[in-house]
């Protein structure tokens, strides 16, 4: 009995412990992250920093962040489930070229080149083969939560990278079979052996392909049938780990195995409903893995061989930056674009862990040597997020002005100033009535664009006085102020108002508060960009709910004086005056909810953050 009880303590002990570790890696993600934010360095170095603190060559808060790594990387398989929900097999294929072609090239050159440094540092040619190859094999957990942050996801830019990301996850297959080819310890290998092991692989690929294109979606039509929302959370957990287990089974990549599950639902109807009950799990678990990649920097082995790493760090970072870059120049990408890859794909990756320690164990290189690669790559991966600070201290580069014609004397009767989406409409009308317009923009992609259409647009920054005279805003009856930049648009009215007062200045503005600036800066007509467009959508909404035609117009027109009744309150009284004017649902609310009998205030928004209801 009492040994019963004492194991029964130890139990609990040892359960305690656990449930402490997660608190505190909790507690390190909660404060680290907002705070590395705030100075501007990322959640990514806010992560690797708190786990530098909290492993064992820090507080030693957790004593073993290997097995936090393991079950982290599940975070990491998630995201590139979800990366795959929006890779549709169209898109997929769209992208073939860049994965099989820029893909394979940067691989094998940056493969080639980074062999090569390590054999310059005194490396055995077979380990510094393994290094260089590791190496090249990107951190795709920090390149995409880096492009995620900056919005570049979507882009091609962004695109291209993925594509590249993806053909690196693939090559761990062929660099872990080379490996074994290597390694001292390998003897005669059965031919019939490695073509089943190949043949397997397919045979994986394939049943994931299958399930995801014929058997998930019949299944998930029968779950949410259930009305059970828990169920459908674990349908999806299931699906992401499932694929991942079989993958792995057949020594292939647990985050390609996601992937593809991930593109074989992205046309499902199910799909959004997917990233939702993912979502939490994979920010939760990315976020694990960067810590416990901090964690795993062994700072002992460091201090031991900080000469070798650092000539490492900087040599491999060097040497595959500037081949990407290089490569990227001569497929002719654009300078900026080339050296973002390069900056973002400098560092090494988390698979590089996977081929460092196979190596170790089939005798190819020591558990030093393990240890001094892996911590080459880790620190790799925690400068990955300066060089993009850096990046953003570099000058943006010069627009390119081929096809591009500055603007010089113009005559036009009007002048519109900005020709994105609203300007291209509001133009449109003076066009059609025979009006000589004049269109002047900065953006170069839009001048070239509209040049497709028949549009020609001159370039010219309209907050500049000499500009405006070569635009021929002197004798211009009429100047459209279409930017979207607010205090450009207010610049560019006190400006006309000051050097051209006989021309009409009409002007978008963004909400209340700006169309209040707008008229104190003297315009003579603005419109909130969104205001009529709004009143229409809402005119729709009465109809498509059998409201007859009068009474729309007549509420609609209502709705309108009421607004100008209540901005002209606000121009004299401030944001807050003329509240009486702004309808409110409050009241219907509160009879539904039986909470009040009477009347009610108005609800009003925050002046700050909705330009004080538009």
């Amino acid at each position: 009995m009492a040994n019963a009880t004492s194991e029964a303590l130890a139990t609990a002990a040892h359960s305690g412990v656990d449930l402490t570790q997660v608190v505190v890696l909790l507690a390190a993600g909660v404060v680290a992250v907002p705070l590395f934010k705030r100075l501007g360095l990322g959640s990514v170095l806010g992560y690797l920093a708190a786990g530098l603190v909290l492993g064992p060559f820090g507080l030693r808060t957790v004593d073993d962040p290997q097995a936090v790594l393991h079950a982290a990387e599940l975070g990491v398989v998630m995201f590139l489930f979800i990366v795959g929900l929006e890779m549709e097999p169209g898109k997929l294929w769209a992208l073939r070229k860049q994965i099989f072609g820029l893909g394979v090239g940067q691989v094998l050159l940056c493969g080639g080149l980074l062999t090569a440094v390590g054999i310059g540092l005194g490396l055995a040619p077979a380990v510094a083969f393994v290094g260089g190859m590791g190496f090249v094999l990107t951190s795709t957990a920090v390149v995409m939560q880096l492009l995620t942050e900056r919005g570049s996801l979507p882009t091609p830019a962004g695109q291209r990278i993925v594509s590249i990301l993806l053909l690196e996850d693939l090559a761990i297959v062929p660099l872990l079979a080379i490996v074994a080819l290597l390694s001292p310890q390998t003897g005669t290998i059965d031919a019939a052996a490695r073509w089943i092991g190949v043949g397997v692989a397919a045979l994986a690929v394939a049943s994931i392909v299958f399930a995801g294109r014929w058997v998930l979606n019949p299944v998930f039509k029968l779950l949410a049938g259930a009305r059970a929302r828990e169920v459908m959370t674990g349908a999806a957990l299931l699906v992401v780990l499932g694929a991942a287990l079989v993958m792995q089974s057949v020594g292939l990549s647990m985050a390609m195995g996601a992937f593809i599950a991930g593109v074989m639902l992205s046309t499902s109807s199910f799909r959004h409903q997917l990233e939702a009950d993912v979502e939490p799990f994979r920010g939760l678990l990315l976020g694990l893995f960067f810590l416990a990649v901090g964690m795993s920097l062994d700072v002992a082995v460091v201090a031991r061989n900080w000469q070798l790493i650092a000539m490492a760090v900087i040599g491999y970072m060097a040497v595959k930056g500037v081949a990407i870059y290089a490569l990227a120049r001569v497929l002719r990408t654009p300078k900026s674009e080339a050296l973002e890859r390069a900056l973002l794909m400098a560092q090494g990756g988390e698979f590089a862990f996977v081929l460092f320690t196979t190596a170790m164990a089939s005798g190819l290189m020591s558990a030093e040597m393990n240890a001094i690669l892996t911590a080459t790559v880790i620190i790799s991966m925690v400068l990955t997020p300066f060089s993009i600070m850096a990046l953003r201290l570099l000058p943006k580069p010069a627009q390119s002005m081929e096809g591009v014609e500055a603007v010089d004397h113009l005559s036009g009767t009007v002048l519109v100033i900005g020709f994105g989406r609203f300007g291209q409409i509001a133009s449109q009308p003076l066009i059609a009535s025979g009006i000589k317009v004049s269109i002047i923009d900065t953006d170069t992609d839009m001048i070239r664009v509209a040049s497709l259409f028949g549009m020609k647009v001159y370039y010219g920054d309209g907050t500049r006085l000499d500009i405006l005279h070569s635009a021929g805003a002197a004798t211009a009856e009429a100047i459209l102020v279409c930017v979207d930049d607010k205090d450009a648009a207010i610049k560019i009215v006190e400006l006309v108002k000051a050097e051209f007062p006989v021309a009409r200045v009409l002007s978008r503005s963004f909400d209340r508060g700006h169309a209040i600036k707008l008229i104190e800066a003297g315009v003579d007509f603005q419109i909130r960009e969104v205001f009529e467009s709004a009143l229409v959508f809402g005119g729709q909404s009465l109809r498509e709910m059998g409201v007859d035609e009068v009474v729309i117009a007549e509420t609609l027109d209502g709705v309108r004086e009421r607004d100008r009744q209540r901005f002209a309150a606000q121009i004299s009284g401030g944001m807050t005056a003329g509240r009486d004017l702004l309808l409110s649902n409050a009241e219907e609310q509160a009879k539904e909810s039986g909470a009040v009998s009477g009347p009610s205030e108005p609800i009003m928004l925050k002046p700050d953050a909705a330009g004080a209801g538009r």
